[in-house]
This record gives structure tokens, sequence and C-alpha cells, in this order.
């Protein structure tokens, strides 16, 4: 494990921020898979549930294809897994979140919220700070380099 002392050594880049998602990804992964669940339909189902108003399957999938930067084919495949648990529900054009969806995020929130505090804990409030501006900047740079890819 590595401690704080040589973690504030090391210099932000692409591999230090792909390593340190990838971390917290598999932490969130193996508490989703004691529910069944998946990465990628946490968040489209988070994605209906996060909104005001009523989705229709295109504005869900443009929600988490902006999360997910996925292939609109995978996330519409997602939300048709979703629909087979129960996790959404079909209400006339829109889909809306069930009561069995709610209650997935919530659980799986109530989880991970202890091991986000181990994780985050006594980070000093600047290094997050700025660690929040650099990554807020790498994510608009990234998503301006794939619009440009994908034009």
């Amino acid at each position: 494990m590595t401690s704080l002392a040589s973690a504030a050594e090391s210099v932000a880049d692409a591999r230090a921020l792909g390593l340190a998602h990838y971390a917290a990804r598999g932490v969130l992964e193996h508490l989703l898979a004691r529910h069944g669940s998946t990465f990628q339909q946490q968040i489209v189902l988070r994605a209906a549930v996060t909104t005001d108003s009523p989705q229709t399957p295109d504005d869900l999938v443009a929600r988490a294809q902006g999360s997910l930067k996925a292939d609109p084919a995978d996330i519409r495949a997602t939300l048709d897994e979703l629909l087979a648990k129960q996790l959404l529900a079909a209400d006339g054009a829109h889909l809306r979140p069930t009561d069995a969806g709610r209650a997935l995020l919530a659980a799986v929130g109530a989880e991970i919220a202890p091991i986000s505090a181990r994780i985050w804990g006594q980070i000093p409030a600047e290094d997050l700070t700025a660690a929040g501006r650099v990554l807020a900047l790498v994510t608009e740079r990234a998503n301006a380099e794939l619009a440009e890819l994908a034009a």
C-alpha cells in the first residue's frame, strides 16, 4: 500500500489518473457484483434517478454516454438489462426508476460510504481542491479531444 508521504511525491499524469480510476472502480464493481449489478448499469440507473424530469430512452443514453463514453448501442443494451431486472420501468415513452432501482442505489451508496471515507479521509482539503481543478481541466480537454476525434 502506498503511504501518503510517497503519494505526495507522485506527479499526476495519465497513468496515475488511470490507476486511481481503476482502483476505485474496482472497489465499486466488487460491491455492485454482490447485488448482481454492473458498473455500467449503476451509471445508467443513476442517470435515471438523478433527473428532475421524465427521461426517454434517448435522453438516458445521452446522459449516460456523457459519463461512460460508451457506444450508444451498449447503453441501450444496459437499459434493456435494467428493464428486465425491473430497476427501470416503462411509463409511456419515458423510463422511470422503480423502487427496487432506487433501493439498489441506496444500498450500494450505504456500503461504499465508509470505504470512500477511508480512501479519501485525511487527504488535506487544499490537495483535494487542487486535484479537483486538475481533474476538471483534464476532463474538459479530453472531452474536447474525443469530440474532435468523433467528428
